[in-house]
């Protein structure tokens, strides 16, 4: 799959998806005319660095914008249903039932005043996945299906009573309780050491294998995607700047930015030394450069850069935003 997936195989196609947030600052283009297709079984990676846009993008799928922001603009359709175009309720059915989030720090959606296992509960009870054997055996079935000890005995334990890794591979069990379609990932692996980073990618990956589940793994980590995504999706200002399969962006990226990334990843230098850094810093949303947003801090910027690249194919399967075409 490389972002194009055949018409039948669709589960995600987004098209032309603009979340803003009106702020007293002034109007933030968080999400500005993203589009892409995702396919069953397909991993999309979408990377850049903090500010780029990904998790409102990700949250924007979901219907999970508060005020000040909100989708101005776009189609999401999920299995062909426009999912802006549902009622709230039709949408809760959706929400963790076909289509499950795990965010970055489950601590911050798991009830420090509940045990894991009511929680757990809850969450199968919203999706009527109770199970044969009831809501506790399914708590616990799911547990260990995330390779957490005595799962049985854990469900009486609190969020603060896990480990940052523990408390995550909760967030997956509840993400997957209900056999979704649809995994977003927002950042799982942020924080945690390299052992468990590989663990909960094999989890996340797991359902994907077996059950032919979609993923969109939102990171900042380049050398993440290069190893678990079949596609990727490279966001910069808002808006994705290239897409394309993952052997081909990783082994000749054609988006400056995209080669600033790879570049800065540790083992690509092609001399020993410094490790290579992006120049200067994301721009404010808020107030955008004219014309292509990375020119600022792009060594090979021109003047047919103070116009806005658009994103376009330059082979089957491979889109990219930059004057430079395929240079």
């Amino acid at each position: 799959m490389t972002g194009q997936a055949q018409d039948g195989n669709i589960i995600l196609q987004v098209q032309n998806l603009k979340t803003h947030f009106f702020t007293a600052k002034g109007l933030v283009k968080a999400v500005d005319g993203v589009g892409f297709c995702l396919g069953r079984g397909e991993i999309l990676g979408l990377v850049g660095e903090s500010g780029a846009g990904k998790s409102v993008l990700g949250f924007s799928i979901l219907g999970l914008i508060d005020p000040p922001g909100r989708v101005v603009e776009g189609r999401i359709l999920f299995d062909g249903r426009d999912l802006r175009g549902l009622s709230p309720a039709e949408l809760r059915e959706i929400r963790g039932g076909r289509i499950a989030m795990i965010f970055q720090d489950p601590l911050t959606c798991l009830d420090p005043v509940f045990s894991i296992g009511f929680q757990m509960a809850e969450t199968l009870k919203a999706h009527g996945r109770t199970g044969a054997g009831g809501l506790r055996d399914r708590a616990a079935e799911l547990l260990g299906r995330v390779n957490i000890p005595s799962p049985r005995e854990r469900l009486n334990g609190y969020p603060h009573q896990f480990s940052g890794g523990m408390r995550q591979r909760v967030g997956i069990a509840m993400g997957i309780s209900g056999e979704p379609e649809l995994i977003i990932a927002d950042e799982p692996t942020t924080a945690l050491d390299v052992t468990t980073q590989a663990q909960i990618m094999t989890l996340l990956h797991r359902p994907v294998r077996n059950k032919g589940t979609a993923l969109i793994l939102i990171t900042h980590d380049i050398a993440l995607v290069a190893q678990v995504c079949d596609t990727i999706g490279v966001m910069y200002a808002g808006r994705l700047v290239e897409l394309g399969p993952k052997k081909k962006i990783i082994g000749r990226p054609l988006h400056p930015y995209t080669q600033g990334l790879i570049r800065s990843i540790p083992g690509h230098q092609e001399h020993k030394g410094r490790l290579f850094q992006i120049p200067g810093m994301m721009p404010d949303l808020s107030d955008l450069p004219p014309g292509c947003a990375f020119a600022p801090r792009c060594g090979l910027a021109s003047e047919a850069c103070r116009k806005t690249p658009v994103l376009h194919e330059v082979e089957p399967g491979r889109q990219v935003a930059c004057h430079r075409g395929m240079a």
